[in-house]
């Protein structure tokens, strides 16, 4: 079956919905807070039904949302977004159910406490064009879970996506006889409305821009936000190379690049450079060349001013080489180019949000370790870094000397970095880069962040208490 446009999936799915009401930012706080109250009464077991229910949605008609955000947006690859939306729905829900969020939710006697969860009150959720449909899924199922209502604040380019993705929850809500209200989006927002919302909610969760996020932490009120994202990639001695290049190229290649999380810069040991860019060509999926004009001309197209190009964020590797004035082959997913070093001594050691990676040879692994670091040190520090290695001193090594929020090892950061079934990482699409990225948290957002916790303190029942001698013995 053909896929359909935008606009026929309008026919059945946002076109036959009314168009959204423009409401006040103050009334859809108002109601909001209606909803939010209301939901109190709601036990874990009716909270989870629902939570699962927005979850299962995108899971269920990813082709449908993936096909609508793409071709609103006009950014990334349609099946890494079906991927996408069965991926984040799949991990984050199978992350959430059974973890206690309503009322009691630990009694810890060793320490003479209780711990009763409490709702935030009303979520702003700040969502990006990159990301219209699964970021919003993910913030819906996060303030919900933890009791709270949640107001979307799309981009403007993905505001038919969210709104359609907002309406059919209203409709989920309904379908459990919970307020409606609980869930909401501010149409044809603007700046403006997105600035007035985040100082009327309880909590704000940016997911964007940098100025975007500065804006949420100047908001007044408590909010998550994410830094730029830079990937280095070591690969190490002794591992599968072409494993490994396979690994990077899923996770670079990933929707056009537009992961924040996607790997940018490859670094290889010096005496398997020219193995290493065999086995990324010979993928069939990369493309390469040493010539230095050419790699200048990418340079140029990319960064024009010394600033990222908007036009080329999320675009294939054939329409950001024709924009260079380059021909390559149509199957190619990833265009790679040799760098003149890391750091400052290269423009293409900064972020790129499209599928161009750069690759340099070290000779000592600690010296891999140094240009990684000065990469990021120019831009994304606190995000993430990727690591390929079976020596488990040169990852904890790694991890001690880049100045990241999480070290991804033997795996495809793109893909996994924001949490997967297989690794430990919260799932999520908000990842934390902490004061290294200007961030409130270093780790990825999860529901615990979206609820605040009472503490009850009892006498701890037997409790020794020690002398000031056994204090300050050394």
């Amino acid at each position: 079956m053909a896929s359909k446009s935008a606009e026929e999936l309008l026919v059945d799915g946002p076109a036959s919905e009314a168009p959204p009401e423009i409401v006040p930012i103050s009334e859809l706080v108002a109601r909001a807070r209606v909803a939010q109250a209301a939901f109190e009464a709601f036990s874990q077991k009716q909270v989870d039904a629902i939570v699962r229910d927005l979850g299962k949605y995108v899971f269920d008609n990813a082709e449908q949302l993936a096909r609508m955000g793409h071709d609103e947006t006009g950014l990334g690859v349609y099946e890494d977004k079906v991927a996408k939306a069965k991926g984040k729905s799949r991990t984050i829900w199978n992350n959430l159910k059974g973890k206690k969020s309503r009322g009691i939710i630990a009694e810890k006697p060793e320490q003479g406490l209780t711990l009763l969860a409490k709702p935030m009150g009303v979520v702003g959720a700040v969502t990006p064009v990159t990301n219209p449909v699964v970021t919003p899924m993910c913030n819906a199922m996060f303030a919900l879970k933890t009791g709270n209502a949640v107001i979307f604040a799309p981009h403007p380019k993905a505001d038919r996506s969210t709104q359609h993705l907002t309406e059919k929850y209203r409709e989920i809500l309904r379908g459990h006889n919970a307020p409606e209200d609980l869930v909401q989006a501010v149409a044809h927002g603007s700046v403006q409305t997105t600035q007035e919302l985040m100082g009327a909610v309880d909590v704000v969760v940016a997911t964007g821009g940098g100025a975007m996020v500065k804006s949420a932490y100047s908001s007044g009120k408590p909010s998550y936000g994410v830094g730029a994202g830079n990937v280095p990639v070591i690969i190490d001695r002794g591992v599968d190379l072409d494993g490994a290049v396979g690994m990077i190229v899923a996770g670079a290649s990933f929707d056009n690049g537009i992961i924040c999380s996607h790997e940018q810069f490859v670094l290889t040991p010096a005496e398997l450079y020219r193995q290493a860019i065999d086995s990324f060509v010979a993928t069939g999926k990369v493309w390469f060349t040493e010539d230095p004009a050419i790699v200048e001309k990418f340079r140029q197209i990319l960064f024009p001013g010394g600033h990222m190009a908007k036009d080329v964020v999320g675009k294939s590797a054939p329409e950001i080489a024709a924009k260079a004035g380059v021909d390559i082959p149509e199957s190619t997913r990833i265009i790679l180019l040799p760098a003149d070093g890391a750091g400052q001594d290269d423009v293409l050691a900064r972020e790129k949000l499209c599928p161009v990676v750069a690759i340099l040879a070290y000779r000592e692994f600690s010296e891999a370790v140094e240009l990684a670091k000065s990469n990021l040190l120019v831009e994304g520090a606190g995000h993430s870094a990727a690591l390929h290695s079976n020596d488990d001193t040169h990852i904890r090594e790694t991890g001690l000397a880049l100045p990241v929020s999480r070290l991804v090892v033997n795996q495809p950061s793109a893909i996994t970095a924001g949490g997967s079934l297989t690794n430990g990482f919260a799932p999520t699409t908000t990842l934390g880069c902490g004061s290294w990225g200007g961030n409130s948290i270093s780790e990825n957002l999860d529901y615990k962040h979206l609820m605040n916790v009472s503490r009850i303190g009892r006498v701890i029942s037997g409790k020794q208490v020690p002398t000031d001698e056994e204090i300050w013995a050394v």
